[in-house]
């Protein structure tokens, strides 16, 4: 890497080009084809699912699995509130209504306590959720066996987002597969990337044969052109799995990296006070995607958006924690539950939180520099 230090850009394995030429040499460059077959055959097989359906982005993918499981105008569904906005966007294309969980500390994702909350509340309504989106934040895995007990109880449906966690472990589990459905995101960002895609996945084969219908026009078994519900324009083209398929390869390789990336972090601010690296949850493995760290303003004497500006004039990318999803504008008039009374910890996280350059093609000299530049300003 050369010139600016980036948070996270594509890093390509070597192989993508021949999965691309090969959609070239059989002329299979729409939609379909051995790309997508292979991709999606590949990735359930790495994340021991029994089924996957290869999507134009992440995004889609949430919205196929809204719809599978039967969300409509007037329903609610609960959602992560740490997390990008693509994971609560699909609530509102389908006309629901979006109520936002907080965090807890010990993964940064969604509170269990929180969560039995307001489906306690929403079960006295008898307004219990069609669904509950829980985000797996930059890597690291939600505690998944309270949240899926809680739902359990509620008899309520989970969607898995793991678009930040592809290769992630809880309790020797991959990321996204303990949900109804599970996401991924190949964004240009993540882990692997396809340039833009996703990945819907599930147990259940005959959800995920019903999402590809959803997402080629929903188009009937009839001779001609024939639709009798909605569908979307979702699936994924064979050229852009054809880079995935490579860069599935290398996946492994990319989490060791990552891992290595935050190790050396986590060693350089070992002995600040002040400074918190995300926490890994025991009985975890997080691919790290990014390195992400909180800072004490009563400690430290800067605060992260300076700290941001101050690595900026350097040349080195960096930017804050996630917005909570209940503090934008968009859900100003939603329902939110915080982890408790006195503690709303995705706002603290917000506050205090910062993403630090975790690019894969970074050296350590350049990395080296970024530590340098926050060990002089702390």
């Amino acid at each position: 890497m050369t010139g600016r230090i980036l948070l996270s850009s594509p890093h390509m394995g070597g192989t993508e080009q021949k999965y691309i030429q090969e959609a070239f040499d059989t002329n299979w460059i729409a939609p379909l084809g051995a790309n997508v077959d292979g991709f999606e055959k590949e990735l359930a097989t790495y994340v021991n699912a029994k089924a996957a359906s290869a999507t134009s982005s992440g995004t889609g993918a949430i919205h196929l699995a809204l719809d599978i499981l039967g969300v409509q105008a007037g329903d609610t569904v609960f959602c992560s509130t740490l997390t990008f906005i693509a994971s609560a966007n699909p609530i509102l294309y389908l006309g629901a209504t979006p109520v936002f969980i907080d965090s807890e500390e010990s993964t940064w994702n969604m509170s269990p306590q929180a969560l039995g909350r307001a489906l306690s509340k929403a079960k006295e309504n008898d307004t219990l959720p069609k669904a509950v989106i829980i985000v797996n934040l930059y890597g690291q895995s939600a505690r998944m066996d309270e949240l899926m007990a809680i739902c359990n109880e509620y008899d309520v449906p989970i969607i898995e987002d793991a678009a930040e966690s592809l290769g992630s472990l809880y309790k020797g589990k991959y990321s996204g597969t303990f949900g109804k459905l599970g996401i991924y995101s190949f964004n240009g960002n993540k882990i692997i990337t396809t340039s833009g895609g996703g990945m819907l996945v599930s147990e259940d084969e005959h959800l995920i044969t019903h999402s590809r219908f959803l997402a080629t026009q929903a188009r009937d078994a009839a001779k001609h052109y024939q639709h009798s519900v909605v569908g979307y324009n979702y699936r994924m083209s064979n050229v852009v799995a054809g880079i995935g398929r490579g860069q599935l390869e290398v996946l492994d390789q990319r989490i060791t990296q990552k891992r290595e990336i935050f190790s050396r972090y986590e060693k350089a601010f070992s002995s600040i006070d002040g400074i918190t690296m995300m926490p890994e949850l025991e009985g975890t493995f997080s691919n790290r995607w990014l390195s992400t760290m909180t800072l004490n303003t009563e400690k430290v004497k800067i605060t992260p958006y300076e700290l941001i500006d101050l690595l900026a004039e350097a040349n080195i990318e960096a930017r804050p924690v996630w917005k909570p999803l209940h503090m934008q504008p968009l859900f100003a008039e939603s329902e939110f539950y915080p982890h408790s009374e006195d503690q709303i910890v995705s706002e603290e996280l917000f506050a205090n939180g910062i993403c630090l350059p975790s690019d894969t093609k970074m050296t350590i000299e350049e990395q080296q520099k970024v530590i340098d530049v926050i060990l002089t300003a702390i």
